[in-house]
């Protein structure tokens, strides 16, 4: 038996046959070509949504600026780690880098596939201002800044509140104005005048700390699997226990 899909649905051929004609009497009136004329005009009204809706996609994902610490695309592919600075030379510019597709990065050779998932996730940081350590620099040259000391003794004279800034090369904190003094994240005070956090390395002077571009300073530690991982460690351990057994009777220890 054919099943025939009903022109209106029984919602919208309800409020169809309910309407009076304008201008009627307290009796309501209907007129017979209104279905037909309210069916028409739903179809109208369902293509122009599609098409509307067709016209409004998505844009391309917006590019973000080059960062004083993160100024180009080999620096970028550098500090996510996973040995991405092979790839460098497939992506011709910074407007590149973050424009290009999954499926475009393939056809350029970016394999496997989890190291584009990882390219792609650190994109999307990026643009959100998700820098890792070292991203929020202001001073950089050559892949290097400079780390001082701010105290600020406004409510303790003796025992000053001590903050990490980032200066330019050569300057003290005293040769800088507030404007070219920025915190930085990540790194801290410990004792008198020393400086710790990922990759700060003292200045021979003994005032302050130096960061440099590292390979893998963002990266995402992968794990690695103990004895076949959770799926398989029963079987493994169980083996193992099997031959060392094996092994005591050989020495004759069982």
């Amino acid at each position: 038996m054919v099943r025939i899909k009903p022109l209106l649905r029984p919602q919208q051929l309800r409020t169809v046959l309910t309407t009076p004609i304008s201008g009627s009497s307290s009796r309501a009136v209907f007129q017979p070509c209104t279905v037909a004329a309210a069916a028409s005009a739903i179809r109208a009204n369902s293509s122009s949504s599609s098409t509307s809706s067709s016209q409004s996609s998505p844009s391309s994902p917006a590019i973000p600026s080059p960062t004083p610490f993160v100024p180009d695309v080999p620096t970028f592919l550098t500090v996510i780690g996973r040995g991405l600075t092979q790839h460098a030379s497939k992506f011709p510019s910074w407007d590149a880098l973050f424009s290009l597709t999954s499926d475009q990065m393939r056809e350029l050779g970016v394999e496997p596939p989890r190291t584009r998932r990882y390219l792609l996730q650190w994109r999307q940081r990026f643009r959100q201002g998700r820098y890792g350590i070292g991203g929020d620099l202001r001073h950089v040259e050559d892949g290097k800044a400079e780390l001082k000391i701010l105290e600020v003794s406004d409510r303790d004279a003796v025992h000053p509140r001590k903050y990490v800034v980032n200066v330019p090369a050569g300057r003290s904190v005293k040769e800088c104005g507030l404007d070219e003094l920025s915190r930085v994240r990540g790194f801290k005070v410990q004792g008198a005048k020393t400086i710790v956090g990922p990759y700060a390395l003292p200045l021979k002077s003994g005032e302050g700390a130096r960061i440099a571009i590292t390979e893998g300073m963002w990266e995402d530690r992968r794990g690695h699997k103990i004895d076949g991982g959770e799926r398989r460690w029963t079987e493994v351990r169980y083996k193992k226990r099997i031959a060392e057994r094996r092994e005591m009777r050989e020495r004759g220890e069982l």
